[in-house]
């Protein structure tokens, strides 16, 4: 991928970078010009860390990570300010972790609730929260909270998930508000994206590749979404060039959401 957008000496924390969509992000961040202060649930000698760094630091960029339990009240806030002090401030906030909860209204625990609505909800505001001290010295600071598809439209048995997704609409829309003009704040709501994640479900079916040919052509462009389709919306955003783009969240799902469901 040839990108144009110059993000050169830009200073970007990007949680959840190890795999999938944080590492797409990563990726195309550094290719832009970023230093990346990344975080992730495996060990900094996991294959997934040590990919991150390796790929950052190809671009010529720096890049530091650090293994936590984003979920984690401190260790997050704690994380925010090891990864502002590494970078020396911070520009790019990009809050992308977290993980499907899919029980549906009736089968989701107390358990299921609380763990959802803490990783999936809260950890971005408390990541958020921490940062503003240092976005507000930045000279054109923004925050990308990474949301999902399942925050406007969703499946049976998508909650509690596109619960939390849907709060985090209603954040950026506040963070926008709030900290505005000086802080941006959107969201990036990604559709079917081809992850580990979605080849172990694929993997669930007697014909994965058919599966997989299936939930392709229902997307008009004829294709699921890369980790890079992602991080190239991400740097775009985070550039001068969207410098009037902030308080709502941008679906990136493949022409999805215009399909009606073929009964």
């Amino acid at each position: 991928m040839t990108l144009n957008i110059d993000l050169s000496n830009y200073r970007a924390l990007v949680t959840g970078v190890s795999s999938g969509i944080g590492a797409g992000i990563a990726d195309v961040l550094a290719q832009a010009g970023c230093d990346i202060v990344g975080c992730g649930l495996e060990a900094t000698s996991s294959e997934g860390a040590k990919r991150f760094v390796a790929t950052v630091e190809s671009y010529g960029r720096r890049a530091m990570y650090q293994s936590l339990d984003i979920a984690d009240v401190d260790a997050s806030r704690s994380f925010v300010h090891w990864a502002a002090a590494q970078l020396g401030g911070l520009d790019i906030v990009v809050s992308n972790a977290g993980r499907n909860f899919f029980k549906g209204v009736e089968k989701a625990t107390d358990a299921d609730w609380e763990s959802n609505i803490n990783l999936n909800l809260a950890a971005h505001w408390r990541v958020t929260q921490a940062a503003k001290p240092y976005l507000d010295q930045s000279p054109a600071p923004v925050i990308i909270m990474i949301t999902s598809n399942h925050a406007l439209y969703t499946l049976p048995n998508s909650f509690p998930y596109n619960v939390a997704k849907a709060g985090l609409v209603a954040m950026v829309q506040s963070l926008a508000i709030e900290w505005g003009p000086h802080v941006r704040a959107v969201g990036v709501a990604p559709g079917f994206v081809d992850t580990p994640l979605a080849d172990s479900w694929f993997n669930e079916f007697p014909d994965p590749a058919a599966k997989r040919k299936q939930i392709e052509d229902l997307h008009p462009v004829g294709r699921l979404g890369t980790p890079q389709d992602i991080g190239a919306l991400c740097a775009f955003l985070c550039s001068l060039l969207a410098g009037n783009i902030s308080g709502n969240t941008i679906l990136i799902d493949g022409g999805r959401n215009a399909v009606m469901q073929d009964v």
